[in-house]
C-alpha cells in the first residue's frame, strides 16, 4: 500500500487524482463505477443529483479538490482546502423494494470508518447521524440526499475527509476538528483511501438493499461515540435532553429521559453532549 509521509502529503495532494491508480486500487470493483476527477466544481452533491441516471449500470463517482459551494447537513458550508480534504460524492440506486433511507447515512459511515481501520487508522467513532470521528474530534462528515423514481430510489452520498491541516487553517468555533494526519504516522495515498472507502460502501450497501440497517445495528453501536453519555437534541421544538442508548434496527437513535424512552429519527436536529 502506497504512503505519503505527512511532509509531502500537502505537495502530493495539489496534484489531480490519478484516475488510473485509482482504477488500479479498485481492482475488480473497478468496472462498477463511473469515475469522475474534477480540479473545481459548485458542489460533488448538487452535480450528481441534477446530472441524469446512467444506463450502464455504474455507480457515478465525482472527486473534486475544490467546492466552490460544498455543504453538509442542514445547509451549512462545507470548509475544505484544496488538496488537504477528500471530498467526493457517489450516487447509488437501491430498488423500489429495498430498505432504503432508513440508516443508509449511519451504513455509509461505517463503510468509511471499516475503510479508514483498513488503513492503519485507530480509534475511529461514528456520530449519529452523520459524523466522522476520531478519539472524540471530528474528522468528517457525510451528506446524504434522496431522490425517487418509478424504479426506486437513488441516493447521493457525499463525504469530507479532513486529510491534514495546512498552515494556518482552522475552523471557526469548532476546536473539536482534527485531520487524519494527526492520529497516522503516514496516511495513505488518496487512490488507495477512496477506492477502499468505494468497495466498502458498494459491499455494505448490496447487503443493506435487501436486510436494512437491521444488519449492520451492532456494528454501528460498537462504533457508537457517545454510547451511554448525556446528551442534548436540539433543532425540532424544544431542546431534548437524554442518555444516549444507541441506534435502533430502523437507524432512529434512541434517548433515554425523563419520560421514557426517545426514539429521535434522523432530521434537522443537533446532537451535542451536554454540559
Amino acid at each position: 500500500m502506497p504512503f505519503w509521509p505527512g511532509g509531502a502529503l500537502f505537495r502530493a495532494l495539489h496534484l489531480m487524482i490519478d484516475q488510473d491508480k485509482l482504477r488500479l486500487a479498485l481492482g475488480a470493483d473497478a468496472a462498477s463505477f463511473a469515475l469522475d476527477v474534477r480540479e473545481t466544481c459548485s458542489s460533488t452533491n448538487a452535480e450528481l443529483m441534477a446530472a441524469p441516471p446512467r444506463e450502464d449500470g455504474r455507480v457515478p463517482v465525482l472527486v473534486c479538490h475544490h467546492q466552490t459551494a460544498g455543504r453538509g447537513r442542514r445547509a451549512r458550508q462545507w470548509l475544505a482546502w484544496p488538496g488537504a480534504t477528500l471530498t467526493f460524492s457517489a450516487r447509488w440506486t437501491f430498488p423500489a423494494q429495498s430498505a432504503a433511507p432508513a440508516g443508509l447515512s449511519l451504513v455509509a459511515g461505517l463503510a468509511v470508518a471499516n475503510a479508514l481501520e483498513s488503513c492503519g487508522a485507530q480509534g475511529v467513532e461514528l456520530k449519529w447521524p452523520n459524523d466522522l470521528q476520531i478519539h472524540g474530534r471530528k474528522l468528517g462528515g457525510i451528506l446524504v440526499e434522496l431522490s425517487r423514481h418509478r424504479g426506486g430510489m437513488d441516493a447521493v452520498v457525499g463525504i469530507g475527509l479532513n486529510l491534514f491541516f495546512p498552515d494556518g487553517a482552522s475552523v471557526p468555533d469548532r476546536p473539536d476538528v482534527v485531520a487524519l494526519a494527526d492520529s497516522m504516522e503516514s496516511v495513505p495515498a488518496v487512490e488507495t483511501l477512496l477506492a477502499k472507502i468505494l468497495v466498502a460502501q458498494r459491499h455494505l450497501f448490496a447487503t443493506y438493499t435487501h436486510a436494512g440497517f437491521e444488519a449492520f445495528c451492532d456494528a454501528w453501536n460498537q462504533r457508537h461515540a457517545y454510547a451511554d453519555l448525556p446528551v442534548t437534541i436540539s433543532g425540532e421544538g424544544e431542546a431534548i435532553h437524554g442518555v444516549c442508548r444507541g441506534a435502533d434496527t430502523d437507524g432512529a437513535l434512541c434517548l433515554e429521559t425523563d419520560a421514557g424512552t426517545r426514539r429521535i429519527l434522523a432530521g434537522d436536529v443537533s446532537l451535542r453532549l451536554a454540559r
